[in-house]
């Protein structure tokens, strides 16, 4: 694999088959790095709710078909800002869209001044070659007294874009073509009868089953 530079980066845009949208600014580009801005879109974790019988923590099982929704969303207007407290994690939105063709991924990272502020980006992993569509990143301010402001627009994390020998022959993202609030609130934590399976054996701790049948042909 390969590590994109910015002129590479700039002719896959303008290929057409590598796409940011909105599009990217001067601000954004690095030598071998895109930067990407914090969008409107805020999800701050739900702690309890209210049942039938009263009020109840909130205990978190994604396996969970009819599991209740964990988050409660904020959509914030323009100029406005969102105030993260003090050991609070929350999930936000990029700014961008993002479309990656068959042929290329992408690794994110923090970027160093948000790091500097105290802030984490939790998420730094792999986003799937075909992905299209905004990130949902985990974030957390890990000040033990400080109260620390976000404002949309602000550039917060960076991808580094790698070309692929092999184009990947499906979507290979649960997340794929869905905006945050779907991806992350609504979406059905099984995949697929496999999917399924899976989770049935984990449930049940069945491990040695799950690598029994589901061995690598």
């Amino acid at each position: 694999m390969a590590i994109l530079t910015k002129s590479k980066i700039l002719n896959r845009i303008q290929k057409g088959d590598l796409a940011f949208r909105p599009e990217l600014d001067g601000f954004q580009f690095r030598s071998h790095a895109i930067d990407l801005r914090l969008g409107y879109t805020f999800l701050v974790p739900k702690s309890w709710r209210l049942t039938a019988k009263g009020r109840e923590a909130l205990s978190l099982d994604h396996f969970d078909k009819n599991r209740p929704e964990y988050f409660d969303v904020i959509e914030l207007e323009q100029g406005q800002y969102f105030e993260l407290l003090s050991g609070e994690h929350i999930i936000v939105s990029t700014l961008e869209k993002i479309k990656l063709p068959k042929n290329i991924m992408a690794i994110l990272y923090p970027r160093s001044s948000i790091n500097r502020k105290g802030l984490s980006v939790d998420l730094t992993g792999i986003i799937d070659s075909g992905y299209e569509g905004s990130l949902a990143i985990p974030i957390r301010n890990n000040t033990a007294h400080q109260v620390i402001k976000l404002y949309p627009g602000e550039r917060f994390c960076q991808i580094v874009l790698e070309d692929i020998e092999e184009e990947s022959p499906e979507d290979t993202s649960r997340y794929h073509g869905k905006d945050i609030i779907e991806g992350v609130i609504r979406s059905n934590p099984t995949v697929g009868n496999k999917g399924e399976e899976e989770i049935e054996l984990i449930q049940k701790g069945d491990i040695k089953t799950l690598k029994e049948k589901y061995k690598v042909q």
